[in-house]
């Protein structure tokens, strides 16, 4: 919850094209891994490991008293995973749900990113999360659209062909490299133009 005070607190006043970015760990090392991408009023709020309750908890504080035009939100994986004990779909759909409800009662535009790909996650080998990516994803497109989201596929151009995560553009099969976060910068910053065009 207080990863970030110092650091919002610490923060000029919004500029009206300011973006921020709500995730776990793909968003939280995106800054690292495409730094360009975080500049110009850009701003990278992910937090290793969350689930969707988690960030619930802290988007008023990380996201809605930022005031940004634009929100940007990857999250679900590590609900997959089981980070934060079991749980359902219905669960984690009613979790992007809030912070999309939440982000509109406060003229935020939003975009609603997909999961990226995941065979297997390294400290959750039990788990079989290639049904469960698919379903969540097929949701979260047909939510922003019913919704009119502006919605970025990052799963198909990560896609090895067999719903895992490219080798040569991963570290562990589940984070992104530098390569990775290139090809996905491309598609956030369309994304972003999308939603600034946008009535909030």
């Amino acid at each position: 919850m207080c990863r970030y005070r110092d650091a919002n607190a610490a923060l000029p006043q919004a500029s009206s094209h300011r973006v921020v970015f709500m995730g776990d760990s793909i968003t939280e090392a995106w800054g690292t891994g495409d730094p360009k991408l975080f500049t110009d009023d850009v701003i990278d709020r992910g937090v290793s490991g969350q689930t969707t309750p988690q960030m619930v908890l802290r988007f008023q504080a990380d996201v809605v008293d930022l005031k940004p035009a634009v929100v940007h939100i990857l999250a679900g994986t590590n609900d997959i995973a089981g980070n934060t004990g079991p749980t359902s779909l219905g669960a984690i759909e009613n979790n992007i749900k809030t912070m999309v409800e939440l982000a509109r009662a406060n003229h935020i535009r939003v975009i609603l990113a997909s999961l990226t790909p995941v065979a297997r996650y390294p400290w959750r080998p039990s788990v079989t999360p290639i049904e469960s990516i698919k379903a969540l994803n097929d949701w979260i497109e047909a939510y922003a659209d019913k919704e009119g989201l502006v919605y970025v596929n990052y799963f198909t151009p990560l896609d090895d062909g067999h719903r895992g995560f490219k080798a040569k553009l991963a570290i562990d099969g589940v984070h992104p490299n530098p390569a990775g976060y290139a090809v996905m910068s491309e598609l956030a910053k369309t994304a972003i133009s999308q939603a600034h065009s946008q009535t909030p």
